[in-house]
């Protein structure tokens, strides 16, 4: 079987976390089984950081839990440089990044809850999906 690869969204991440009953906790075991290889950027690893450093005590988790988190996602990811800025795109400015990572991997799927925040991603041949689409999409 081969591997979904996708750039997913700090959201999405979160959610994951928050609830262990959707998609995006359905989502998070399938990249820990190395079922979905999620790409990278530096920039988004720092993004996810901060929204879930910010948020310990609402996901229930350590200091100490949060870095293993991270440590799994690393441990399972392909990470890409960015070579060119496509700004602005987007109609949020702090979703640029995420564009760009999709496209400098050529072939990604962005998988987000702001499906409208990426409409521009069709431009680039870029799909925008739900993690409950994904999972229809490789079940």
């Amino acid at each position: 079987m081969e591997k979904y690869k996708a750039v997913i969204d700090t959201c999405v991440i979160f959610a994951g976390l928050y609830s262990a009953t959707g998609a995006s906790y359905k989502l998070l075991e399938l990249i820990d089984d190395c079922r979905i290889v999620p790409y990278l950027s530096t920039t988004l690893l720092f993004e996810y950081e901060e929204v879930l450093r910010r948020n310990l005590k609402r996901l229930h988790l350590s200091h100490r839990d949060l870095d293993d988190v991270l440590d799994g996602i690393c441990n399972r990811v392909q990470q890409r440089p960015i070579h060119f800025l496509w700004r602005p795109q987007l109609p949020d400015p702090k979703d640029d990044h995420v564009l760009e990572l999709a496209v400098a991997c050529g072939c990604a799927d962005i998988v987000t809850f702001n499906v409208r925040d990426f409409t521009a991603s069709s431009l680039f041949g870029i799909r925008i999906v739900t993690p409950a689409m994904l999972l229809e999409d490789i079940s």
